[in-house]
């Protein structure tokens, strides 16, 4: 054993339940009983009540500053209520295709737009990874959305100068994005001390996207290669969609490797390893320790206990086998060399969480809301550290209505995933996203 493999955190137990610092935010999770009964068309649990164990599909861990402790009262969305949605999108013989648009190129005399998308990190070159390839995006969606078909829009999109130009280049001007026979205004801004030197606006890339809607198109998800933005309170997005609309934006900007220890990425609790105990822990312990440093805490010992949490999280610290753990395995295998990756490593890093992040978008063209039954794909983000602890696989509420609306079957979309997920096998996330699903009954 190496010294950095021995300085590895064992992750000797795991958390399948939300973490102990859930129960100050008012989340509760669903019931078992609840659970199983999201997952039927008819929104009441069988009698023969059967719900997946914890070691196939975990809860939510409800970490602090994650999308659920900010908003723990979110409504769920079960498979009932996803049927009987008027604003649903339904998949016909007319539109059944999900289109991907590339990212744009850049027209040479806007070349310095080229740079907005190189982070400022302190990188040679040489230690940069290439960016995910559109069409390896392609080939994981057709998987994940099995019995569609998926295609690379043939249009070529590209940015240039809007109007004169003139101002460009300002804190806040405006560039050209050339969709077919007309050019989009794409509003953007500088930001100072941050990672990328613009932004580009999301809002103006979506309306982009609309007007690129092919005819026969189901869905259409545009990349971009730049750092993005919603609104002036916005720092960032990573991606968004028009579900009713059926279009969705990914940035692959902050998803680069090179930007991890800047944005607090822990590699080593990526997951599954997210479910690690004593990182959830520490997560929790962290929190705590910075919420009181915050709060001058003058009052007695009685008061301060009440900001101690009142349970403990259960573990499964006798149960080893089951499909998060087979996933675990898998990620371990490979863990050692996470903190200093290959290029190949470090793009394979990249490309799994453009994949994650684009299906989840598309999942919201189907009419799929967030999740809040168990940890998911499909779960809200709040920040990038809570989008590299979830995983790549979806509850089996979510699974069911995708099942409905591409109208295929669990079996022939799991080996659709694994034939992806074995051409990546040296990459830690489709090795244990690949452990995962063959683990699962």
């Amino acid at each position: 054993m190496t010294s950095s493999e021995s300085n590895l955190c064992p992750h000797s137990s795991l958390t399948l339940v939300p973490s102990e610092f859930s129960n100050q935010t008012g989340f509760s999770w669903s019931d078992a009983k609840k659970r199983a009964a999201a997952v039927t068309p008819q929104g009441r649990a069988p009698s023969n009540l059967s719900i997946p164990a914890q070691t196939s599909f975990p809860a939510p861990l409800v970490l602090p500053e994650d999308d659920l402790a900010l908003d723990p009262k979110y409504p769920a969305q079960s498979l009932r209520s996803w049927i009987r949605s008027k604003d649903r999108n339904h998949v016909t013989k007319e539109r059944k295709i999900i289109y991907v648009a590339e990212p744009p190129s850049v027209d040479p005399s806007v070349n310095f737009v080229r740079k907005w998308s190189q982070p400022k990190a302190p990188k040679s070159p040489h230690e940069v990874p290439p960016e995910p390839q559109t069409q390896e995006i392609i080939d994981y969606v057709t998987a994940f959305y099995h019995g569609l078909i998926v295609k690379r829009l043939p249009v070529q999109l590209m940015f240039t100068r809007w109007g004169t130009g003139s101002n460009i280049e300002k804190k806040n001007g405006n560039i050209g994005l050339i969709v077919g026979t007309e050019c989009v205004r794409i509003r953007t801004r500088r930001v100072s001390g941050e990672f990328f030197i613009q932004q580009l606006n999301l809002d103006d890339l979506l309306d982009a996207a609309i007007s690129l809607l092919p005819d026969d198109a189901y869905a259409l998800l545009l990349l971009v290669s730049h750092d993005i933005y919603e609104n002036d309170e916005d720092d960032f997005a990573c991606g968004r969609a028009y579900g009713g609309s059926r279009v969705a934006v990914v940035s692959t900007a902050r998803y680069n490797p090179v930007l991890d220890v800047a944005q607090n990425i822990d590699r080593e609790h990526l997951w599954p390893a997210s479910h690690c105990s004593a990182y959830i822990q520490s997560c929790c312990t962290n929190a705590e320790s910075a919420e009181k440093q915050r709060q001058k805490i003058s009052r007695t010992d009685i008061e301060k206990d009440q900001t101690k949490w009142q349970s403990t999280p259960l573990s499964d610290d006798n149960v080893t086998s089951g499909p998060i753990y087979a996933a675990l395995a898998a990620h371990r295998r490979l863990s050692s060399a996470m903190n200093s990756p290959s290029l190949s490593a470090s793009s394979g890093l990249w490309l799994a969480r453009v994949c994650r992040t684009a299906s989840h978008e598309l999942g919201h063209c189907f009419g799929i809301d967030h999740c809040i039954y168990y940890a998911c794909a499909m779960q809200g983000t709040a920040s990038l550290a809570e989008d590299a602890r979830q995983p790549p696989y979806v509850c089996p509420v979510d699974l069911e209505k995708i099942l409905r609306a591409c109208g295929t079957t669990k079996e022939l979309r799991d080996e659709a995933l694994l034939s992806f997920c074995e051409r990546y096998k040296h990459i830690h996330h489709f090795s244990a996203f690949s452990a995962w699903i063959q683990s699962s009954p």
